[in-house]
């Protein structure tokens, strides 16, 4: 069993406190990690402040160069680090190689930024002067990461924020780190300067904390729940330091009367399936038009009572797997209970799966005659429950969908092409999705509306929010 470090200025330095890692389908200890001290995050900061200036004296190109040679390593390693996440997160095989795979191309990604960040002149009032616009570095940023992505996670904060000519410090999730303290040996073996590039684990009260107040970071960027996601801005907000929250979402997927029926229901699958449902973007309210609510009905049972699942470190050929704790279970367990007792009725599943052994596996479950006013329907569900509301036409989806405290996610199935784009203008979401899936573009942005966070990331503008404009005033005569 392997006892990790974190990965502080360069070095591994040993924690005097762990945490025990286990595996989500069977309950084995699978390592143990640094349960990190404020004061070993304190010189985890401190090596990202002194690291940054020399750092940001690079060109860009030459920052770009080590996103690049992570890219190449990780490519050398994709069976290694699915294999990470396949045994400490539970996902699927495929989706576990996705994952790795997609993280590389990530860094590949923001590399090709490094020339293409550029600045603006602006027009002045006065004779002989030139406005000059240009991007700096923030400084040093802390990355809060998930566990439903934990891997791809790393990069989506490290790589626009390093490019940029920022340092960073990271803390992995206590449920997945296991992939994260592997991935600092990566960082050895290509050679970012110490203090560039930190690691520290541990628990979000004490590490999460430490590092959201720190006078001396200038960016928290942080993927997870919607309450940890305000207990961050109101921890930073002491310090006025900038924040970045992609939080929750109730993504609704509206289907209406003329849609293509299966695949509709083929994508609102894959989209609550995925991850064992446990992604912010994922489809988790359909909103169906009555005409065809039968019919859609019927394919979404069929659909979900044919999703396999089951340990994918047993099992590659797989949907899903198991949830990430037995907490999410109870969950599960009391939202399906008030949402039955509220009049909604169990199509499929509806409960533990107690067949698949010791993990924590949930059925494919399918509940109708939900209606807008109910928990179910409403609030974040993050497991492979999906609640279907009966609705007359497409004014009424899109008033329910933005009602939502939530705000990320949405998609749209139909073939009135008219209807597409009234639904992609009046929907108050960061995404919409016509006749597909939701999964995003890393070209794209992804960012939330309303609970579903502040800033966002991916693409051009999701690489921006990593720096600060300067504008400098030159007078010539």
């Amino acid at each position: 069993m392997n006892i990790y470090e974190n990965f502080i200025d360069g070095k591994f330095v040993p924690s005097a406190e762990t945490m025990d890692v286990t595996n989500p389908s069977t309950g084995e200890l699978l390592a143990k990690v640094p349960e990190t001290d404020v004061a070993s995050v304190d010189k985890a900061v401190a090596a990202a402040r002194k690291a940054q200036p020399a750092w940001a004296a690079l060109t860009n190109t030459e920052r770009a160069g080590y996103l690049t040679a992570l890219a190449a390593k990780l490519r050398e390693h994709v069976d290694r680090f699915a294999n990470y996440l396949v045994e400490e997160q539970g996902k699927v095989r495929g989706l576990a190689e996705v994952e790795v795979q997609f993280t590389a191309d990530y860094f590949d990604y923001m590399a090709g930024w490094a020339r293409r960040i550029e600045g603006e002149i602006i027009p002045s009032d006065r004779p002989g002067e030139t406005i000059m616009l240009t991007y700096q570095p923030l400084g040093v940023v802390a990355g809060i990461l998930p566990w439903n992505f934990p891997f791809f996670l790393i990069a989506r904060k490290m790589a626009p924020a390093l490019l940029t000519g920022n340092t960073i410090v990271i803390k992995p999730s206590v449920e997945t780190p296991i992939n994260a303290f592997e991935f600092c040996k990566l960082v050895e073996e290509v050679g970012i300067p110490a203090g560039v590039f930190n690691m520290v684990g541990g628990s979000g009260s004490v590490v999460g904390e430490a590092l959201t107040t720190h006078p001396d970071v200038d960016l928290v960027s942080m993927t997870g729940s919607v309450g940890v996601g305000k207990r961050i801005m109101e921890a930073a907000g002491k310090n006025l330091t900038r924040v970045n929250l992609e939080l929750g979402g109730k993504a609704p997927a509206i289907v209406l009367a003329d849609a293509d029926l299966e695949l509709a229901a083929d994508a609102i699958w894959n989209s609550r399936v995925i991850n064992t449902g446990q992604v912010c973007n994922c489809a988790e309210v359909v909103l169906v038009e009555e005409a065809v609510h039968d019919e859609l009905l019927q394919k979404l049972v069929a659909k979900m009572e044919g999703t396999k699942y089951g340990d994918p470190s047993q099992i590659v050929e797989l949907d899903m797997g198991p949830l990430i704790t037995a907490g999410a279970m109870d969950k599960l367990d009391e939202m399906i209970e008030k949402a039955v007792a509220a009049g909604c009725r169990i199509e499929t599943g509806g409960g533990r799966a107690t067949d698949k052994g010791n993990g924590n596996f949930y059925q494919p479950t399918v509940l109708s005659g939900a209606t807008a006013d109910m928990e179910i329907a409403k609030e974040e569900i993050f497991g492979p429950v999906l609640p279907v509301v009966k609705v007359q036409n497409l004014d009424e989806a899109i008033a329910i969908a933005n009602a939502s405290q939530y705000g990320l996610t949405s998609s749209i199935f139909t073939n009135d092409l008219n209807k597409a784009l009234k639904a992609s203008r009046e929907l108050l979401y960061g995404e919409t999705y016509i006749n597909r899936e939701h999964f995003e573009a890393m070209q794209g942005f992804h960012a939330g509306r309303r609970n579903s966070g502040i800033g966002g990331a991916d693409g051009k503008h999701g690489l921006m929010e990593y720096v600060e404009t300067h504008v400098t005033y030159i007078q010539t005569h």
